[in-house]
């Protein structure tokens, strides 16, 4: 078997010139390992996926701290061993985020070696741009940061959705090289890039608290802004609450992004923000507009937020307030083949379809999506809780119809699932009005706060996503023979 070897420059290149089929490529196979992740089982003997609690070692030599990041998956397993400079260290020089992946086969052997830099931006990216996908206007975005996981945030926007976006500010501590860096590798993308992608005519800015009216342009960059993306490894708030808690602020939905922060001591995104964003609301009228709100904070992994997120901690949200990318797939996935199933089954009997629907086992989405739906509790209907840090999807806890998937149920989500509408109309009109309508009401909300909400992404990474991203890296280096590709390394 052989071992592919890529250096940094060269995933680099790779992934600068990814076309359209191959970028979506990315973003499918991301979305298909989240879901399991989220919806799955963690035991290794049961589950798919295995995502271990990553470990750390600190020096104080350097001042730096080397994280380890285990995964593992049917496709194989792997390791990522990463070091980073402590942000609190003032005395000690920076050190550049470096390490790399290793890629195993499910046997074992090695079967690829790849530096860590612009994989790990990448991939955080594209698990960002999910969300960016399902957005209905992308027109202005905020960026804080300049570093690569900025990049790579702005460069992902710009290959999905360019042909919309006219704006991109950078907020700034200074016009630092890798802010310098970052420009130059914009504007260095080929025209012929830019054309396809469809945002020749996009500007970008640079704003610095050095300049005399920070305070005030930052406030209109954020309010002016459709997406804010945080990718600073900042230890405190980023910006005042007020500019998008306010009134005002609340009025224009917005995906607000967080991954630069990834330790309890280090946060980016103030607490009247998350606290905000998990207030749940009645269904009743409300005296001002504002953006719809889900009442809950998206995550990529509750059990890593829960103990790595900063903001998370310091603004005290319970599990139940929390709901991980992997659930919204799911609940988007399964929403989307009912539409194909109906327009594939028009003719089929309703109540044939509502048989097969019955026996899919929802129960392992948690409590938390609940308040999604715009309910005034965080509690199901059943009255079940969520009452750990980890996730029920993964509990070792199996009900009878489903293996891998927790006995109690919330029991709101089988209607959700259940048949809303039909070319077959008496069919529809046979069932109680409530029935038809309460789906309906559910689904429209979930999608709403989604498209044109307040929607508030926090990120402290995974190693399942440098699992993912390194496999298809490799495969595609092999297919345009990039890399160096030792034959014979694990016989």
């Amino acid at each position: 078997m052989s071992l592919t070897v890529l250096s940094d420059e060269q995933i680099r290149g790779l992934l600068e010139n990814l076309s359209s089929n191959e970028v979506d490529k990315f973003i499918d196979t991301l979305r298909n390992a989240l879901h399991e992740y989220s919806t799955g089982t963690q035991s290794i003997d049961d589950g798919v996926i295995h995502q271990p609690e990553r470990t750390s070692v600190h020096s104080n030599t350097t001042g730096a701290t080397t994280l380890f990041m285990p995964s593992f998956s049917a496709s194989g397993h792997a390791i990522k061993v990463v070091t980073v400079s402590s942000p609190l260290s003032t005395t000690l020089p920076a050190i550049r985020p470096t390490g790399s992946v290793t890629l195993y086969s499910p046997e074992g052997p090695p079967i690829g070696f790849l530096h860590a830099q612009t994989l790990t931006a990448f991939r955080t990216a594209l698990a960002s741009s999910c969300l960016l996908l399902k957005r209905a206007r992308v027109h202005t975005i905020t960026v804080f940061g300049a570093g690569l996981q900025a990049y790579w945030h702005i460069r992902l926007a710009l290959m999905l959705r360019g042909h919309t976006i006219r704006e991109v500010y950078i907020i700034n501590r200074r016009f630092s090289d890798s802010a310098r860096d970052t420009f130059k590798k914009i504007y260095g993308i080929p025209q012929e890039a830019k054309q396809r992608e469809g945002w020749e005519q996009a500007k970008f800015s640079l704003l610095t608290p050095g300049y005399g009216e920070f305070d005030r342009l930052q406030k209109d960059h954020m309010r002016a802004s459709d997406v804010i993306y945080c990718c600073t490894p900042s230890t405190d708030a980023l910006f005042d609450a007020s500019i998008l808690t306010s009134h005002e602020g609340r009025r224009k939905g917005r995906l607000i992004v967080a991954v630069g922060s990834y330790t309890p001591k280090m946060r980016e995104l103030p607490r009247e923000l998350l606290v905000q964003a998990t207030k749940s609301h009645s269904s009743g009228l409300h005296y001002h507009k504002h953006a719809t709100e889900g009442g809950v904070v998206i995550v990529d992994t509750l059990d890593g937020a829960m103990k790595e997120a900063g903001e998370i901690i310091e603004a005290g949200l319970a599990p139940k307030q929390l709901v991980e990318l992997g659930e919204l797939i799911m609940v988007q996935r399964l929403a989307k083949e009912e539409e194909e199933s109906l327009a594939s089954q028009s003719s089929t009997d309703d109540s044939s379809v509502s048989e097969s629907l019955d026996r899919l086992d929802l129960s392992s989405v948690t409590t938390a999506m609940s308040t999604v739906f715009g309910s005034d509790s965080g509690k199901s209907p059943s009255g079940s809780k969520r009452s750990s840090s980890h996730s029920p999807a993964r509990s070792p806890a199996r009900s009878p119809t489903s293996p891998g998937r927790k006995g109690s149920s919330s029991s709101f989500f089988p209607p959700f699932h259940r048949r809303r509408s039909s070319k077959n109309a008496s069919a529809a009109e046979d069932r109680p009005q409530t029935q038809q309508q309460e789906p309906y009401s559910r689904d429209k909300h979930l999608s709403r706060w989604l498209t044109v909400g307040t929607v508030v992404y926090k990120s402290v990474g995974l190693g399942l996503m440098d699992l993912v991203v390194g496999f298809e890296i490799v495969r595609l280096a092999k297919e345009k023979g990039l890399g160096s590709h030792i034959d014979g390394f694990s016989s």
